[in-house]
């Protein structure tokens, strides 16, 4: 067959095969997978990106509008605990200056409690109570003196704390107020209380001093979630806040809920140190991320308009670049079975060639000297024994010629076999750490020997055993760091078996990566390991009959131990 026919019956078979059939189907298999990619190259850090531009924009529109809107109500509350303190303040500055006695005065009492009003104004009564719960002197617009206070909570709590600071109720006066009490003691240890009661207007004014927008709802609460304020949203003072706002310690706390009306909004709290309000401020979330809904749906138009444009330009050069890389396939397909075929014949020929030069001119020799051997005990002369047996040396010199050259023939197919000597595997062991001996110098490693003198040798392949322990060597270097130590150890495990084992304390392994470590390509020296050093090694060693196991504690280091038998494998200690 002439190369030209044989060209004309190649591109005459690819139809009749069918491949043209299966090509579409591949290609599209293979455009899938590259559009695939693609969109997955590029829609995931574009979404990424999208993503984090989104949550980083949030983030600072709420630092913008959350964070002086949480300034200003941490002001707030601060304002109102000076303000209690303040006051708080001037009612115990007037029981320390002034004694039971005098204070028993109403004259005294009333011109006290007109320089209360004068200065702080607020105060609405100003009354004296003795030990006994009794109000003995009182200044104000109610008919309160003599009343009994004993069983009253807020009386026992000043008795017992020295102060007192009560939540805002209506009691008697029929308005919204709060009192405040000091505990002080009269010359004969009698302990008695200055209360003092003030409207909750001062607390209104406090908050309209905040300047906010009408959009927001400011009030203060006690622990029981009761009104101390009037709210816009919520109620008027002494009514029952249907938030819910968590005991937190004092300081201010950002909140996104809704409330029980469905409004999603914003809760700021600032709980007061020292008494027991918290100042709450409503802010609706739509007005807080108003900028952001408007940048998100701009956002999202951009977003969609770039992917339908990324996978656009994906389908159309992907289709173009299959078109082409399937008519390089065809044209190498066919260039290659065209060298494929020329290969075929050359290598064929040059085989044939050198086996029948190889193994002809022996095999005559064979015939011819068997012949001779024919002959010579056809003629009676098998006497003459040392022209036979020169006849037989040649024979077989020429039948271990036959071997030689099929030994060297199957060397192409397949390696040959290890090759077995008796061996020490303390000198093999040590000999291959020569190799590293300047990394150890270098890094201060400490190397510790634990060789037995009395293990026996062994029959194995030197060469081989050198690449199982450079292997292992080279891993533990790597696992331990500079100053680390490595342990070479050997011992006899039992009449047939020496074990030879390399530790290391180095960074260890956990139960994952020991499953997986004799595993091909598996590494953990990212960027540079093959993963193929322990795979050769562990079939090193079963090609050689032993074994290998590992024991390894992620932080406390690895310990490789490789087993040897004495013998080759197959054969016993009496053979």
């Amino acid at each position: 067959m002439n190369k030209e026919n044989w060209w004309q019956r190649l591109k005459n078979r690819l139809p009749e095969r069918g491949e043209k059939k299966r090509l579409p189907q591949r290609y599209r298999k293979l455009q899938r997978y590259i559009v695939l990619l693609m969109l997955l190259v590029t829609l995931i850090p574009l979404t990424v990106m999208a993503v984090t531009n989104a949550m980083q924009y949030q983030k600072n529109i709420q630092a913008e509008r959350i964070t002086p809107m949480r300034a200003i109500a941490s002001k707030a509350a601060h304002s109102f605990e000076i303000f209690l303190e303040e006051r708080l303040s001037a009612i115990h500055f007037i029981a320390s200056s002034y004694s039971f006695e005098i204070l028993s005065g109403e004259a005294t009492l009333h011109r006290i409690f007109r320089i209360l009003r004068e200065e702080y104004g607020g105060y609405v009564d100003l009354g004296l109570i003795n030990a006994k719960g009794k109000q003995i002197s009182y200044t104000g617009p109610y008919d309160l003196l003599n009343k009994d206070y004993s069983n009253q909570q807020w009386f026992n709590e000043a008795r017992v704390r020295g102060v007192f600071i009560s939540d805002v109720f209506m009691g008697y006066r029929d308005l919204p107020h709060i009192a405040l009490a000091v505990q002080n003691l009269n010359d004969q240890g009698e302990s008695w209380i200055l209360r003092a009661t003030m409207d909750t207007k001062k607390f209104d004014n406090l908050i309209s001093t905040m300047g906010l927008d009408p959009v927001k709802d400011v009030f203060l609460v006690n622990s029981q979630g009761t009104l101390q304020t009037d709210s816009k949203l919520y109620g008027k003072v002494l009514h029952q806040c249907p938030l819910e706002i968590p005991e937190t310690e004092p300081g201010t706390y950002v909140r996104e809920t809704t409330d029980p009306e469905g409004r999603e909004i914003v809760m700021i709290y600032s709980r007061l140190i020292k008494h027991d309000f918290t100042l709450v401020m409503i802010l609706p979330k739509t007005s807080v991320f108003k900028a952001w809904h408007s940048l998100k749906q701009e956002m999202s138009y951009m977003f969609v308009i770039s992917v339908v444009l990324i996978v656009l330009v994906i389908f159309s050069s992907t289709r173009l670049l299959v078109k082409r890389i399937r008519e390089a396939d065809e044209k190498r397909e066919i260039a290659f079975r065209e060298l494929e075929y020329t290969q075929k014949l050359s290598s064929i020929g040059r085989l044939a060639a050198g086996v029948a030069h190889e193994i002809n001119n022996p095999l005559s020799i064979i015939n011819e000297k068997a012949g001779l051997l024919k002959d010579l005990v056809d003629h009676d002369m098998h006497h003459d024994k040392e022209k036979l047996m020169r006849s037989v040396s040649q024979v077989l010199h020429s039948v271990s010629r036959c071997r030689d050259i099929t030994h060297r023939l199957l060397g192409f197919a397949r390696r040959i076999g290890v090759e077995y000597e008796l061996l020490d595997a303390n000198e093999v062991l040590t000999e291959t750490l020569g190799f590293l001996e300047k990394e150890a110098h270098h890094r201060n490693l400490d190397i510790r020997y634990r060789l037995s003198e009395e293990i026996p040798k062994i029959y194995s392949d030197r060469g081989q055993l050198q690449q199982v322990f450079l292997n292992i060597l080279t891993n533990a270097f790597a696992a331990v760091d500079d100053g680390g130590r490595v342990t070479l150890s050997s011992w006899q495990k039992d009449a047939q078996t020496v074990g030879v084992s390399i530790q290391d304390n180095g960074h260890g392994m956990d139960e994952e990566t020991k499953r997986q470590i004799f595993e091909p390509f598996f590494s953990t020296k990212k960027g540079y390991g093959t993963g193929l050093g322990l795979s050769i090694t562990y079939g090193i060693i079963k090609k050689l009959g032993g074994e290998i196991k590992v024991d390894s504690k992620v932080g406390e280091g690895t310990t490789f131990s490789i087993f040897l038998p004495q013998n080759p494998p197959g054969e016993t200690e009496d053979e």
